[in-house]
């Protein structure tokens, strides 16, 4: 099998080339997932698709793949909240773990999974580590109210190898996007609700119409630095998709808020993993934005259940 005939349609250039069907770009993706294309044929992949950009129908293709190839588990007790961390800290502490933790509180069963290509960056995984949470070795069922994190690597090698590939190519791929649409329950066909994070206002759009082609349910959201978390500073625009259906939740509110939360001094590992205990101690309050998207997560999170409870789709 090659993906020679993919490549002549998909790297023709910025103008010419061509972009692939959504069942053409799932056995473009099955190919790199199971280890079928040798690393230079990966590398085009790469470089054209940077140049190239995804569509909507490619992204569902993609997705589709994956899916497949994802563990089997059985049904879930109640659906999953799933925050890909991927980014990490910059210039601001990643206080993913903070919401994870937050929402696992309200009784939720949430799903942390994530890598980086970044060395530099303070990861959540680092953070959890901090705060006694270990890592995962597997996918496993998550009961209410527990806080599952794992690696990519966990979900499946082959798009963990994919994302390794930036590190030789020096440029992002769709993987890294994939990663945070993906359900990971997909092949099972259940339900979770997704929190997809974007840096650049133009894949608000792209993102929104890839959840709507696959009926996910999500929460689309200018997170943190990349992160599936609101800045702390400001109320993002956030929109929920729920089984395909765009709901808007919230507009972007402009500047920063009056009153800013005292916010550590460091985005390293050991402030972070203080000021994560000291809110979920209440010797802090949750910054304002956090707060209200773990509301809206919760009542997503409800609304999911009650329709798969009446068999019924919005």
């Amino acid at each position: 099998m090659s993906i020679q005939h993919y490549l002549k349609e998909i790297g023709r250039g910025k103008d010419g080339a061509r972009a692939l069907r959504r069942d053409q770009a799932a056995d473009l993706m099955g190919q790199l997932l199971d280890g079928q294309v040798d690393d230079l044929a990966t590398g085009a992949f790469c470089v054209a698709m940077r140049i190239k950009g995804e569509t909507p129908e490619e992204m569902a293709g993609f997705l589709d793949a994956i899916h497949q190839r994802l563990p089997a588990l059985a049904a879930p007790q109640q659906p999953w909240i799933v925050l890909p961390s991927y980014n990490g800290a910059r210039k601001l502490p990643v206080l993913t773990p903070l919401m994870a933790l937050l929402l696992a509180r309200e009784g939720l069963p949430v799903l942390l999974h994530g890598s980086t290509t970044e060395s530099s960056r303070t990861t959540s995984a680092q953070v959890l580590l901090a705060l006694g949470h270990a890592p995962a070795t597997a996918l496993t069922d998550i009961a209410p109210g527990q806080l599952l994190h794992c690696a990519t690597s966990a979900l499946h090698t082959g798009l963990q190898r994919l994302l390794n590939a930036r590190a030789a190519i020096g440029l992002r791929n769709p993987s890294h996007s994939l990663v945070k649409l993906l359900n990971p329950l997909g092949r099972s066909g259940h339900d979770t609700l997704v929190v997809g994070s974007y840096t650049h206002p133009e894949y608000a759009t792209s993102m929104a119409a890839t959840q709507a082609l696959v009926g996910a349910t999500a929460l689309l959201l200018r997170g943190t630095e990349g992160e599936p978390v609101a800045d702390p500073r400001r109320h993002p625009a956030m929109t929920a998709v729920l089984r395909g259906q765009l709901q808007p939740l919230q507009e972007n509110q402009r500047g920063t808020l009056t009153d800013l939360p005292a916010l550590p001094p460091s985005h390293d590992v050991e402030s972070t993993a203080r000021y994560t205990e000291n809110v979920l101690a209440e010797r802090q309050p949750v910054p304002a934005p956090i707060a209200q998207q773990v509301q809206y997560l919760t009542a997503l999170h409800r609304q999911l259940r009650s329709t798969a409870a009446q068999g019924a789709t919005p």
